[in-house]
């Protein structure tokens, strides 16, 4: 048996997020079939995180167990003519025994987009939340800096997470600003968030409480009383799942899995 990694890309726009649901359709069901339908395996893949429905990656790190004898560098071709057109596999190489592509990352990060102005990106409609008046940038910066650290996040968590703990260390966030489209008159602002691992809808009620700091109901120093708060009801609303990507995974090896 051979324990294969994989780099896999989706616009998760038609799924019910990463994980096998009953009588849902999702991105791991849509990647066993494949294999499948390959080596004529049944075979459960594990992945870096579960992404949500609706949100995508740019870099979701699978790595599953194989008896095939299909050479590694021939996976990615092999597996690509059997997927649909919004799962791409841009990746694949042999990993030790010991691999797991979710309990061997050393950190993770992921990129939430607004785009603000006065009119939407068509071409970018299911990876961006549109905010159709501009945003306070610095404040947001402001804010989002308090969350660096090891703190307690459960303000930033929802409710239905069945983790043990909800602290986390944030390694680095931060905000880059697209220029303004001259056309669509409206801007993109980016929010990257690095840590060694995130709590159910985390991000996205950072992105969500980020933006009330933007249209100016908060102030980017009531980021920090939030944290301290401890309290989901004390954060802002969970932001568009649309907005969200999976934008990197790190390993112990220091290679980026891109």
């Amino acid at each position: 048996m051979r324990n294969i990694c994989m780099t896999v890309s989706y616009d998760g726009t038609a799924y019910n997020g990463f994980q096998t649901q009953p009588n849902q359709n999702t991105i791991q069901d849509v990647l066993e079939k494949a294999i499948l339908a390959l080596t004529g395996e049944t075979i459960k893949v594990t992945s870096s995180g579960r992404t949500d429905a609706g949100v995508h990656a740019r870099c979701q790190v699978i790595n599953f167990y194989t008896a095939s004898k299909i050479p590694v560098e021939r996976w990615c071709m092999a597996l690509n003519t059997l997927l649909p057109a919004d799962i791409v596999v841009s990746g694949a190489r042999l990993a030790d025994d010991s691999f797991h592509s979710r309990r061997s990352a050393v950190q993770k990060t992921y990129r939430y987009t607004i785009r603000c102005g006065k009119h939407p990106d068509l071409f970018k409609r299911h990876f961006e939340f549109y905010h159709p008046t501009a945003l306070r940038v610095e404040a947001m910066r402001e804010g989002l800096a308090y969350i660096e650290g090891r703190h307690d996040f459960t303000s930033f968590c929802s409710v239905r997470s069945t983790k043990l703990s909800n602290i986390r260390t944030v390694y680095e966030a931060r905000l880059e600003c697209e220029p303004q489209d001259p056309i669509l008159q409206s801007y993109a602002i980016h929010i990257y968030v690095t840590g060694n691992g995130f709590l159910y809808n985390m991000v996205r009620i950072i992105a969500g409480t980020l933006i009330q700091v933007g249209e100016g109901k908060r102030s980017g120093g009531a980021m920090l009383e939030i944290l301290n708060a401890r309290s989901r009801a004390k954060a802002g609303p969970t932001a568009m799942a649309h907005g969200l990507t999976l934008w990197e995974v790190l390993y112990d090896q220091d290679a980026t899995i891109t």
